[in-house]
């Protein structure tokens, strides 16, 4: 028995996979960015005296995890997006 034909031809499933890697890239694009916030602030916090160096500190410290939900909003909407897309 042969399989069912794939309703989309090659170029768009390509096209697809493409895609989907470069979700990943920019999802991978947000950690890398909030692991450097991370790296740079607890430097700062750890070695340096200076209250305003500190403070910047403090605030890239808080940032990250904020950066890290907003990659992996993205990532779930452009994912769920092109999942729907495979669907179709």
């Amino acid at each position: 028995m042969a399989a069912p034909p794939d309703p989309l031809p090659l170029r768009d499933r390509l096209a697809l996979d493409r895609t989907v890697l470069a979700n990943e890239r920019t999802l991978l694009a947000y950690l890398r960015t909030a692991l450097g916030l991370v790296a740079t602030g607890a430097a700062l916090v750890h070695f340096t005296d200076d209250v305003g160096f500190e403070v910047v500190g403090w605030a890239s410290l808080a940032v990250s995890p904020l950066v890290v939900a907003v990659g992996a909003w993205r990532f779930a909407r452009v994912r769920r997006r092109l999942d729907a897309e495979q669907a179709a």
